[in-house]
């Protein structure tokens, strides 16, 4: 995916450097999606093994918000395969993107469209597809409501239940071409979801509920504080390197949201793949406006963002 808003005042980096950033690596992308999927089964299988023996309170909770926050975070296995760069070899970028959409109901070949829009027209109210598709708080409740995700995750579903029923896939940032492909994309999905819903009735088991569709939903409280750091309360230009923020994280978040906390880097070079970004970062980053230290910080940045804005026109970021 090109880039079409790489900020003109800052000096880009040498030739030589750069091309060695772009290197896509079948290794780093093995070894990244085999840990969070293989986290997320070991966890999916602890949560199956304790709900069938009754329980053990606190543990079993524990295991479910550590299952919802992976769960969730493979978005970010999601987005990085849909700029194709999680991986060297093309198949592998279709595959793990189609399961990481099945697992937190985004098709892909829809998110790569939205997710191009997205990236063309940042921070521009009227084309950028996360603020086409959101609405301003109008109140702490509802800003509340908001960061926990479960409108949002509702309306994803909601909006592929429709695209699969109704076989109408209307949006500015799906072209005509494309819109069925994305119909047959949504029944894909919903046909997938149809079966294992099947299997579980027949052998009366709940353990992809417990292990899989309730940890998506918790998940969704960490996921969308995250979704929200990473352009809210930014600048309204061209620049990357003014419309979104950098957040200085952790190592645990940084593998679990595949270097994306770099996100004025990924928004200035969206070709280099995941594992390069904190080189990238040692280049570039300090070029950035705007930087957050630590997502505790920058939620509540964005919170009083939002409560400075209620009642203004609404200006919003929220896919």
């Amino acid at each position: 995916m090109s880039d079409p808003q790489t900020a003109a005042a800052a000096a880009a980096p040498d030739a030589a450097a750069l091309r060695a950033l772009l290197a896509r690596s079948d290794r780093a992308g093995v070894l990244r999606a085999a840990t969070h999927l293989g986290t997320a089964a070991v966890l999916g299988g602890a949560i199956a093994w304790l709900q069938a023996r009754g329980g053990w309170g606190a543990l079993l909770a524990l295991l479910l918000i550590a299952q919802g926050y992976v769960v969730a975070f493979l978005f970010t296995a999601l987005h990085e395969c849909a700029h194709k760069t999680a991986f060297r070899t093309l198949a592998l970028n279709y595959a793990v993107g189609y399961l990481a959409g099945l697992a937190i109901a985004m098709p892909y070949e829809y998110y790569r469209l939205y997710h191009w829009d997205h990236h063309r027209y940042t921070q521009d109210p009227q084309r950028d597809p996360e603020l086409v598709m959101s609405t301003m708080p109008r109140s702490d409740a509802a800003l509340a409501l908001m960061f926990t995700g479960q409108v949002q995750l509702a309306q994803r579903i909601a909006a592929l239940l429709r695209r699969a029923w109704t076989g109408l896939a209307a949006a500015p940032w799906i072209p005509a071409d494309r819109q069925a492909a994305v119909v047959r994309e949504s029944r894909a999905y919903v046909a997938a979801y149809g079966l294992l819903l099947a299997l579980s009735v027949g052998l009366q088991s709940a353990v992809l509920l417990w292990a899989w569709v309730l940890p998506l939903f918790i998940g969704q409280c960490f996921l969308r504080p995250y979704l929200l750091s990473e352009h809210t309360g930014c600048g309204r230009d061209r620049s990357a390197y003014d419309n979104t923020r950098t957040t200085h994280t952790n190592a645990l978040v940084r593998w679990f949201a595949w270097n994306m906390p770099y996100h004025v880097e990924h928004h200035a070079y969206p070709s280099v793949p995941f594992h390069a970004l904190p080189r990238l970062h040692a280049l570039v980053g300090a070029r950035a406006t705007h930087q957050g230290r630590g997502y505790p910080s920058v939620t509540r940045t964005v919170w009083r963002w939002f409560a400075r804005q209620r009642g203004a026109a609404p200006l919003k970021p929220e896919p």
